[in-house]
């Protein structure tokens, strides 16, 4: 397929139900929240499950985290480095910055969806990619009520430790109930800088569809994180009449009459507005 010709915005509806969808490790691992209490996940973690569901689906990442690290590379300089394309193109001041992003977009895709920075210790040269995929963090539809509950380990991790019983006492927090939307867009301008095509817009969408796919953990049970729902919108040309804003402001989100308190999908109400010639792709995933 050839590069991307049409701009894509989408949308995504998520649920947490007994999770810790994003913890906050500057305030104790609690999930991430707003002063107002609404919910929030970071785009930078939500950017980490799409790689990695890339990488499932058999993608070169760039970026991978150290416990799926499928190259036998230790660091990211050491990926760079490891690129034959890459190594030729290097060289000291006369890297030729063009062919050093290309050689990278060609053989990562990460890289030609979010764009890297390659600035590594002593290289007297730095390139960066600006990628067409832009992702918002997530935020909650109502404010979230965290659960804080108190744990204890039944056994030292150490021996000889006198004077620390082995019922040592932790906390773990989870969100009891929480709807996030998830907003995003893809930028045909700079996919032709990168050469990201449709097939990967395609490859985009699937991951978002199963985002939460081998994602389960202690804090994340497997079924305690879902992806609900999918609003895709790819517009009829490069540069629509209409804003990014005003598309994702399309999705209305809101309780049904009656219910106080949201504990599932199906308690809310949720409309689409319409404007000329912006009709999306609507995947219902529940």
């Amino acid at each position: 397929m050839g590069v991307l010709q049409n701009k894509i915005d989408f949308s995504v509806i998520i649920t947490a139900k007994n999770a810790n969808p994003n913890g906050d490790p500057l305030n104790g691992n609690r999930p991430r929240e707003s002063y107002d209490g609404f919910g929030e996940i970071s785009d930078v973690c939500i950017k980490r499950k799409i790689r990695n569901r890339l990488q499932d689906m058999g993608e070169k990442i760039f970026v991978q985290s150290d416990d799926r690290c499928d190259d036998g590379c230790d660091s990211l300089r050491t990926r760079a480095e490891s690129n034959d394309a890459i190594k030729s193109i290097s060289k000291g001041k006369n890297t030729d910055r063009d062919e050093y992003a290309k050689a990278a977009c060609e053989e990562w895709i990460d890289v030609r969806s979010f764009g890297q920075v390659f600035a590594f210790k002593g290289l007297e040269v730095s390139v960066g990619v600006r990628g067409p995929v832009s992702v918002q963090q997530a935020v909650s539809v109502d404010p979230v009520d965290i659960v804080s509950m108190q744990i204890t380990k039944s056994v030292n991790g150490e021996s000889g430790k006198e004077g620390k019983a082995s019922d040592t006492m932790g906390t773990k927090h989870r969100v009891e109930f929480g709807m996030y939307i998830i907003n995003g867009s893809i930028n045909c301008q700079l996919a032709e800088k990168t050469g990201f095509t449709d097939e990967d817009a395609e490859k985009i969408k699937e991951a978002l569809m199963t985002l939460f796919e081998n994602d389960c953990s202690s804090a994340r049970p497997e079924g305690s994180m879902e992806v609900c729902r999918l609003y895709w919108w790819k517009h009829d040309c490069k540069t629509p009449k209409y804003s990014s804003a005003k598309i994702h402001r399309l999705l209305k989100v809101q309780l049904k009459d009656g219910i106080d308190r949201a504990r599932a999908f199906e308690d809310y109400d949720i409309t689409l507005g319409e404007l000329e010639g912006a009709v999306p792709e609507i995947y219902d995933l529940v």
